[in-house]
């Protein structure tokens, strides 16, 4: 027979046990709904964003009009006559330009760091890429204006505008005034601000695929680039993807490196070498002058659409993008 003690010390245990069961149903009740209010909390103000700035938007939207004030191809603050047309434009023509280059340098980079650098220079190179996304914008804007704007309008431009003359589309895309300060040269500034986001995601999205995968895809005779394109990039697509439309969203709204170079002239023209603006750089240039109310309201018009294109646009290309990379196993 057990005795009173014996008991006590077999039944203690299990009652310690117990405790120590609550205790932790306790934390992780806590601890689920502290990062809830986490997630909360970012909606909240995201919610914030979008209510404010449209709130400050109704008078522009009562007195001109939504439709017309975004389909609206004229922007004269002396006149009060406002439309956003050239700067929603202006904002996707850059970023697409900015796109179009960053992405196959960025991959290049990042293949590079991944499969062909040597091993005593991956570090370094690794490192200076990914600072170089820590330079402030109004560097690259200052940068592009001084040094990039006289080498695209006297010789980069001039040779694209030739060597493309009498190819149809193109012919016309590569043309315009060649100043200089243009939507080209713009997108190409942007280009190099979204590079190093691009590579050093792909750079790591492509170092945790599976050796065993190249070994045998090595195995069955294919050569490196065949590993690289098709074993590497499907394995990491998402991750891929996901590195352009984290630039992309980089490029909607960067602002002074834009409106160092842009040419800051409301255009619509399917000519990259003429000037142009976007909506981040004519609020950075007219906001501090805005004298009437309506032209503060127009502002924060524009904003309020950036917000809006910025939000849809990465919307899109994660739903379309990825879903369609899962489906078909891209």
């Amino acid at each position: 027979m057990t005795t009173q003690g014996e008991e006590n010390r077999v039944l203690s245990p299990l009652k310690d046990s117990k405790k120590r069961q609550k205790l932790f149903k306790v934390q992780d009740f806590i601890f689920e709904k502290f990062l809830f209010l986490f997630a909360l909390l970012f909606i909240l103000v995201l919610a914030g964003l979008f209510w404010v700035l449209f709130k400050e938007s109704l008078l522009t939207f009562k007195e001109i009009g939504v439709l017309k004030f975004i389909f609206g191809t004229e922007w004269d603050p002396d006149e009060d006559i406002y439309g956003a047309l050239p700067h929603i434009y202006g904002t996707l023509i850059t970023t697409a330009v900015a796109i179009l280059i960053a992405a196959p340098i960025g991959f290049g980079i990042a293949i590079f760091l991944s499969e062909l650098c040597p091993n005593r220079l991956k570090t370094p190179i690794g490192t200076l890429v990914e600072l170089l996304a820590a330079i402030p914008s109004i560097i690259y804007g200052m940068w592009g204006l001084y040094v990039l704007v006289p080498l695209m309008s006297q010789y980069v431009e001039p040779t694209l505008h030739r060597l493309f003359a009498h190819v149809p589309i193109l012919n016309e895309l590569f043309s315009g005034q060649m100043f200089g300060t243009d939507y080209f040269t713009a997108g190409v500034v942007l280009a190099l601000m979204i590079i190093p986001f691009i590579a050093a995601v792909t750079k790591d999205a492509l170092n945790v695929v599976p050796p065993i995968l190249k070994e045998s895809a090595y195995g069955l005779g294919a050569t490196k680039a065949e590993v690289i394109v098709k074993v590497m990039f499907p394995y990491a697509k998402l991750a891929i993807l996901g590195s352009v439309i984290l630039a992309l969203g980089r490029a909607l709204g960067e602002t002074m490196a834009v409106t160092f170079v842009v040419g800051n002239f409301p255009n619509l023209t399917v000519h990259l070498f003429d000037p142009g603006t976007t909506i981040t750089s004519t609020i950075a240039n007219e906001f501090g002058e805005a004298d009437t109310e309506l032209e503060y309201s127009a502002l924060i018009a524009l904003a309020f659409l950036l917000l809006v294109v910025d939000f849809l646009i990465l919307w899109v290309a994660k739903k379309v993008f990825l879903n369609r990379a899962r489906k078909y196993n891209l």
